[in-house]
């Protein structure tokens, strides 16, 4: 795979094209993810995916689209799960505790850490031409969470005096870095507490006791 400064556009594909595609996608997200960009090739690619050659040619002529699908996959896949319909938009502080549960509860969230922050440690030591799509992946994520924290204060659930786009700064730092850590200990305690951390910081700008929970969404 060669490197270049233009992605390439998508062909327009068959249901049977999407799914090759979606699966040299899947596996090259995981080899990218384990063996880092530049250890990442075709022969191994195309063995993991089963796929020749010339298809991995096909669906991704140079290795920076490959990478830039890969990046688009992976903050796909992020970005729905923020927004599935358990964290409420992030509107209340409920909602934030339980996105905090669900990865302090994952057994395996310490050893597999952020798949999106994993790709972007990697990709910033590289040359390709990526940074924008990475750094707007990373912006959209942001953006649901800041996005909750107006509609709070716009339900008068925190305090007009609360920064919402600092506050979700701390939260994807505090999971970024959390995540890291636990990693590095092989323990989910990092992130639990950074979570925690970042929500009960939060949580100082609520304007009652019970403004953030999730049984004050009609009010």
């Amino acid at each position: 795979m060669t490197t270049t400064t233009a992605a390439e556009a998508p062909h327009k594909l068959t249901s049977k094209g999407q799914a090759t595609r979606a699966r040299i996608l899947e596996h090259a997200a995981e080899l990218i993810y384990t063996k880092g960009v530049h250890g990442t090739n075709n022969d191994q690619l195309r063995r993991a995916a089963g796929v020749s050659g010339s298809q991995i040619n096909h669906y991704f002529p140079t290795k920076e689209s490959l990478v830039l699908a890969v990046i688009a996959w992976q903050a796909e896949r992020v970005l729905t799960f923020h927004r599935d319909e358990r964290f409420a938009g992030f509107d209340t502080l409920d909602a934030l505790r339980a996105w905090a549960d669900f990865y302090v509860g994952y057994e395996r969230a310490y050893q597999e850490g952020c798949t999106l922050g994993s790709l972007a440690s990697e990709i910033i030591k590289t040359d390709l031409d990526v940074h924008d799509e990475l750094a707007s992946a990373f912006d959209q994520w942001r953006g649901i969470f800041r996005e909750g924290i107006e509609r709070m204060q716009q339900l008068g659930r925190i305090s007009a005096e609360a920064d919402p786009t600092q506050l979700a700064n701390l939260l994807l730092a505090a999971f970024q870095g959390g995540m890291l850590l636990a990693q590095v200990a092989r323990d989910i305690t990092p992130l639990k507490d950074a979570l925690q951390s970042a929500i009960d910081h939060l949580q100082t700008f609520a304007t009652s006791p019970d403004a953030g929970v999730r049984q004050a969404r009609g009010a």
